[in-house]
Protein backbone atom coordinates (compact mmCIF):
# COMPACT_ATOMS: atom_id res chain seq x y z
CA UNK A 1 0.00 0.00 0.00
CA UNK A 2 1.05 3.57 -0.66
CA UNK A 3 2.40 5.93 1.95
CA UNK A 4 1.00 9.24 1.66
CA UNK A 5 1.21 12.65 3.77
CA UNK A 6 -1.42 14.78 5.50
CA UNK A 7 -0.54 18.32 6.86
CA UNK A 8 -2.61 19.54 9.62
CA UNK A 9 -4.41 22.96 8.51
CA UNK A 10 -3.91 24.32 12.14
CA UNK A 11 -0.62 23.48 13.93
CA UNK A 12 0.77 22.40 10.15
CA UNK A 13 2.26 18.95 11.53
CA UNK A 14 2.50 16.38 8.71
CA UNK A 15 1.47 13.01 9.46
CA UNK A 16 2.35 10.10 7.12
CA UNK A 17 0.14 7.27 7.08
CA UNK A 18 -0.01 3.80 4.96
CA UNK A 19 -3.17 3.10 3.23
CA UNK A 20 -5.28 2.11 0.31
CA UNK A 21 -5.47 4.30 -2.98
CA UNK A 22 -9.41 4.54 -2.48
CA UNK A 23 -8.98 5.63 0.99
CA UNK A 24 -5.74 8.48 0.34
CA UNK A 25 -8.40 11.44 -0.30
CA UNK A 26 -10.05 10.57 3.18
CA UNK A 27 -9.03 12.97 6.23
CA UNK A 28 -7.37 12.38 9.06
CA UNK A 29 -7.05 14.10 12.44
CA UNK A 30 -3.89 15.87 13.64
CA UNK A 31 -1.75 13.56 15.52
CA UNK A 32 -0.57 16.69 17.61
CA UNK A 33 -3.95 18.50 17.89
CA UNK A 34 -7.10 16.64 16.67
CA UNK A 35 -7.57 19.22 13.62
CA UNK A 36 -8.35 18.45 10.03
CA UNK A 37 -5.47 17.49 7.84
CA UNK A 38 -5.03 17.69 3.91
CA UNK A 39 -3.22 15.59 1.62
CA UNK A 40 -0.09 16.65 0.74
CA UNK A 41 1.53 16.20 -2.94
CA UNK A 42 4.94 13.97 -1.91
CA UNK A 43 8.06 13.92 -4.16
CA UNK A 44 9.35 10.52 -5.35
CA UNK A 45 12.69 10.56 -6.62
CA UNK A 46 14.55 7.20 -8.66
CA UNK A 47 18.19 6.93 -10.10
CA UNK A 48 18.24 5.26 -13.02
CA UNK A 49 21.23 2.51 -14.04
CA UNK A 50 23.08 1.90 -16.55
CA UNK A 51 21.40 -1.84 -16.78
CA UNK A 52 18.14 -3.08 -15.73
CA UNK A 53 19.64 -6.28 -14.74
CA UNK A 54 22.28 -4.58 -12.29
CA UNK A 55 21.82 -2.46 -9.32
CA UNK A 56 23.07 1.02 -8.93
CA UNK A 57 23.32 0.64 -5.57
CA UNK A 58 26.95 0.10 -4.09
CA UNK A 59 27.15 -3.30 -2.74
CA UNK A 60 28.49 -3.26 1.13
CA UNK A 61 25.77 -0.74 2.19
CA UNK A 62 26.87 2.46 1.64
CA UNK A 63 29.08 5.30 0.34
CA UNK A 64 30.18 4.40 -2.85
CA UNK A 65 27.89 5.83 -5.14
CA UNK A 66 30.04 9.22 -6.22
CA UNK A 67 28.62 13.00 -6.72
CA UNK A 68 25.44 13.90 -7.05
CA UNK A 69 23.67 9.98 -7.34
CA UNK A 70 20.84 11.39 -5.27
CA UNK A 71 19.92 7.74 -3.82
CA UNK A 72 20.11 9.31 -0.11
CA UNK A 73 21.85 6.44 1.09
CA UNK A 74 24.64 7.61 2.28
Amino acid sequence: MPVYEYQCSKCGHVTEAVRTMSAADEALPCEKCGSKTTRQHSIFQAAAGKSSSSSSLPSGGGGGCGPGCGCHMH
